[in-house]
């Protein structure tokens, strides 16, 4: 899961996305400030945002799992968005994250998951449908409902080792990273030489 302290990847995910891609994803052309205020009002806290690293630790897909919040009953709905980087398609990232996003609202109580997206929004409307979702489409948009199973024994321990695999994973990317810099460094062939 990521954090505030992760705004700035993804930003800069979403900037990078093509303006098709924005589209899809948004269900409208988003512009750069827009993208910029959809990230600063993202509910850290509230909502949970799923992300995946490449090796370079640049956010290459992530998920906004947006909590309806009903005053005074808290919230037995929420709604799921995601996006993946171009270069990072067809590896089954999205519904991974999807997988994710499920487990963690039925371990949190949510009864209904939404997914609104425009029709011709093909990978997400197959995951949808793939999760057992009810589609409904009306005039070039979808809304996708899909009703959780209750959280139980097993559902939980799914969620405790997703996300332990997954701080895992990053953190073994990191060291790699890490590594790979101190190697530089101690190289002196990687050294710059004066009057070059």
């Amino acid at each position: 899961m990521l954090d505030a302290s992760h705004r700035e990847a993804i930003l800069r995910h979403l900037l990078a996305l093509g303006e098709r891609d924005r589209y899809l994803r948004f269900g409208y052309a988003a512009q750069d400030d827009q993208i910029r205020r959809y990230v600063d009002g993202l509910r850290f806290g509230l909502d949970e945002v799923f992300g995946i690293f490449n090796w370079r630790l640049e956010l290459i897909a992530m998920a906004h799992l947006a909590y309806m919040v009903t005053p005074g009953r808290g919230s037995d709905s929420a709604e799921f968005g995601v996006s993946v980087s171009a270069h990072a398609r067809g590896r089954g990232y999205g519904r991974l994250l999807f997988d994710r996003a499920v487990m963690h609202a039925r371990n949190h109580g949510v009864q209904y998951l939404y997914i609104h997206a425009l029709s011709e929004n093909i990978p997400m409307l197959r995951i949808a449908r793939g999760a057992g979702a009810t589609v409904v489409q009306h005039a070039g948009e979808s809304e996708c409902h899909l009703e959780l199973p209750p959280a139980d024994f097993a559902s939980h321990v799914s969620e405790l080792i997703d996300e332990e695999v997954a701080r895992t994973n990053y953190l073994a990317k990191a060291l790699r990273r890490w590594g790979a810099r101190v190697l530089r460094w101690l190289n002196p062939r990687s050294w710059s030489r004066p009057g070059r």
